[in-house]
């Protein structure tokens, strides 16, 4: 069977919340080693979208192909699930359990890998990521950039161990949100790097035009459950389109009206 060349298709998806729109028929696609930013004001119903491509919810209507499997059921309920490794906002650190533990914990369920294994390759994701030494420690003894590495270690673990063939999908929901430039800058070559060695595709939820044009190479705006713009990384960061316009430059005057952002 020949592999289709898309990480992510859809079409028509839609999700309500009651009588609310969230995502109104949207239609995109993501080729295998594409790097996608969707934007668009807080509420627009970005995160949405990853926890849908993630398998977290299901939409209302409309179908998801990932690696060209029609996607019908929760993460949970498959048998074999496609690779998508989600990156939440928060860490989603577990605070009773160390490092070692957070980063591992899948590990652990494999009876064929030892303690000391398991440690190695913990160790060699945390190195990766710059974190060394504090496989021992707890959660809260780091800083919250520290923290929000050790989320991006735990995504890269399944790739060096379950299958290292394997070219998944990486998604990132605001991941530099409150953190300082240099921070960011920081967590924004993570970003790439991971995607690189992982060899995947990955989608990028954020509002902070450094980490837009620092780990895409392709953009879609949303807004209204729709998408109003769509272009290449170079076209966003000239683009005199109105929604792009006021998003870039925080207008409050523009089709993105205060009352509903």
């Amino acid at each position: 069977m020949k592999r289709t060349q898309y990480a992510v298709k859809t079409k028509n998806l839609s999700i309500s919340w009651g009588r609310e729109n969230v995502l109104d028929q949207l239609n995109f696609e993501l080729n295998h080693g594409e790097k996608l930013a969707i934007v668009g004001p807080s509420g627009s119903g970005k995160s949405t979208i990853l926890k849908i491509l993630a398998g977290l919810i299901l939409p209302t209507e409309g179908e998801l192909r990932i690696f060209g499997e029609k996607q019908t059921y929760l993460r949970l309920d498959q048998n074999d699930p496609p690779d998508v490794r989600l990156v939440f906002q928060n860490p989603a650190l577990l605070g009773s359990l160390t490092i070692e533990e957070n980063v591992g914990f899948l590990l652990k369920r494999n009876k064929s890998l030892s303690k000391e294994l398991i440690n190695k390759i913990v160790s060699e994701c945390l190195a990766e990521v710059g974190l060394f030494n504090v496989e021992n420690k707890l959660p809260n003894e780091l800083s919250g950039g520290m923290q929000k590495r050790v989320s991006f270690a735990r995504a890269l673990i399944t790739d060096q161990t379950f299958n290292s063939n394997t070219k998944p999908l990486l998604l990132f929901d605001e991941p530099t949100a409150g953190l300082d430039p240099i921070a960011s800058t920081r967590i924004e070559d993570l970003i790439n790097k991971i995607n690189d060695k992982a060899n995947g595709s990955s989608i990028v939820v954020s509002h902070v035009l450094s980490t837009i044009e620092r780990t895409s190479n392709k953009v879609l705006l949303l807004y209204g459950g729709k998408f109003r713009w769509a272009g290449s990384i170079d076209e966003f960061k000239n683009s005199q389109n109105p929604y792009v316009f006021q998003f870039k430059h925080g207008k409050l005057d523009g089709p993105m009206q205060p009352k509903d952002i």
